[in-house]
């Protein structure tokens, strides 16, 4: 297999303690089992094909935003090397790929241009080729990232002319996706994306305004809960399309993806445990209660009141489609503190939501520590998360969407290969969500993060979440012991007992 600098030879007999656990018989036999990934931060290849700049193109070229400097003009090189990976998901054995796709790709001037053949092309070719290998294409139309024409035009979420846009971007790909895509996710973490880039200011269009963020303008009061509407708004306008035009005809399904956090009370007492409350409903129901009850949630019209928009009638009647699906990305757990009625003792609330979150509060950690600061491993808050979705959302089918393990780029290649924590990782909170299913959570499928190491965002090449190890200087791939282990337990349902403590690649790349 091009991409491996030798062979690798490894004692398969022998697993982490936690996957007796867990195994793949215990899930349905037509559960999705997949990898993740998006275009930004995958595919490089950022001027090819007559692809316009995105919003993260040009705010990874500004000094300061990348805690590496570095950016995605290259990352993977997925874009040329896409057979590669197909293979490598071939060889693992997964039934699924989910990825998105580059709107700057396909419509470089977002409705005010033509369609870029070579960008359909591309996305053609990836898509017949993952089902040549029996890899069901589950396809997200918006990763972070817009065209940068349509900031520069009319600062994009905070016009309402982007639900015009996204809808022709939608309506493009379903005509020439959708006979092909029975998976379709209109956004990824809108959630994340609207508050780092209009509250806190860390993304882009870094709009943001003090106490929440030191940026040049914005107003971190207003402007979130602003592009967030026309987010909402602009799902309600794909999935209109959707069911009114090519549902029926294509046989596919449609929903859309939040990053979903679980938040456990600091202290067993009222205050924090209202604290937490507070926080889960600012974080997915942000999104979810509009789409799927017709308002904003009851914690957030609370405490905001009138800086919520209303949804005029025509607005809630476009809503009325809600969704098929809720994809879910969960990667940790944190702390929940009450900052209502008195200051946090351990520091500023975060948000409008009167609450401190951290996966330490006085020395206490909520898990064990990962790469990326804010992930914990805590597997028991899978479990409470699906059920929590399960619950609020009358158990509308879920997926999840991401989960995954985060490594320091600085740790040596060998501990970058043997990623025993990443297995046990991966072991723990599959068990956990095997927990929710016995209770009726209507789950159908996982896809961990991710395919490759790749860009991560502010962090850039400093974490790698890969199940392959890439090395950047030479875009050689490499399978890490999670991708064995992944191959494994797709292979055999009843899975290894641990016979040993220790798994070790004999050889490792040069």
């Amino acid at each position: 297999m091009k991409g491996l600098a030798s062979i690798l030879f490894i004692y398969l007999f022998s697993l982490v303690s936690c996957c007796d656990q867990v195994n793949r018989s215990q899930f349905p036999e037509e559960f999705l089992w997949g990898t993740s990934t998006s275009s930004y931060q995958i595919e490089g290849a950022y001027l090819a094909g007559n692809k316009s700049l995105s919003n993260w193109d040009v705010f990874t070229h500004l000094p300061g935003k990348i805690i590496d400097e570095s950016n995605g003009d290259i990352t993977d090189s997925h874009y040329y090397l896409y057979m590669e990976d197909i293979e490598l998901m071939h060889s693992i054995g997964v039934n699924s790929y989910r990825f998105s796709l580059s709107w700057a790709r396909i419509l470089p001037k977002g409705r005010f241009g033509e369609i870029d053949p070579v960008g359909i092309d591309f996305y053609n070719n990836l898509i017949d080729a993952l089902l040549l290998k029996g890899i069901e294409p589950f396809v997200t139309l918006s990763h972070y990232d817009v065209p940068q024409e349509l900031e520069h035009r009319y600062g994009s979420w905070l016009n309402s002319q982007i639900q015009q846009d996204f809808g022709y971007y939608a309506e493009v790909c379903f005509e020439a996706f959708g006979d092909r895509v029975k998976y379709w996710s209109t956004f990824n973490e809108p959630n994340i994306f609207i508050r780092n880039g209009y509250l806190s200011g860390e993304y882009p269009p870094a709009r943001c305004s003090i106490p929440f963020g030191n940026c040049s303008t914005g107003d971190s009061s207003l402007e979130p809960y602003l592009a967030a509407h026309n987010v909402i708004l602009s799902h309600a306008t794909a999935v209109d399309i959707y069911r009114k035009k090519y549902q029926v005809k294509q046989r596919g399904s449609i929903g859309i993806v939040l990053a979903i956090f679980w938040y456990e009370p600091f202290k067993d007492i009222p205050k924090d445990q209202a604290a937490a409350q507070r926080l889960l409903g600012f974080n997915s129901p942000w999104f979810l209660d509009p789409i799927m009850f017709g308002d904003y949630p009851p914690e957030m019209r609370e405490i905001l009141g009138s800086r919520l928009p209303i949804f005029s009638l025509r607005e809630r009647r476009k809503l009325q489609n809600k969704l098929d699906f809720i994809g879910i990305n969960h990667y940790t757990s944190l702390y929940a503190e009450d900052c209502m009625f008195q200051p946090c003792e351990s520091g500023n609330s975060e948000g409008e939501t009167f609450a401190f979150e951290s996966g330490e509060i006085d020395g206490q950690l909520i898990g064990a520590r990962t790469a990326m600061p804010v992930f914990f491993v805590v597997p028991s808050g899978m479990e409470r998360t699906v059920m929590y979705i399960k619950d609020r959302y009358n158990n509308t089918p879920m997926f999840i969407t991401e989960n995954g393990y985060g490594q320091a780029s600085n740790s040596s290649i060998e501990d970058l290969i043997n990623d025993t924590a990443r297995i046990d990782y991966i072991c723990s909170y599959l068990a956990s969500l095997n927990q929710a299913m016995r209770q009726g959570a209507d789950v159908r499928g996982y896809f961990p993060w991710s395919l490759l190491d790749n860009f991560e965002w502010l962090y850039g090449y400093t974490v790698r979440f890969g199940l392959h190890y890439v090395n950047f200087k030479t875009l050689e791939r490499t399978p890490k012991l999670s991708a064995l282990w992944y191959k494994q337990f797709l292979d055999d349902p009843k899975m290894l007992k641990q016979k040993g403590n220790d798994l070790r690649l004999q050889s490792l790349p040069t």
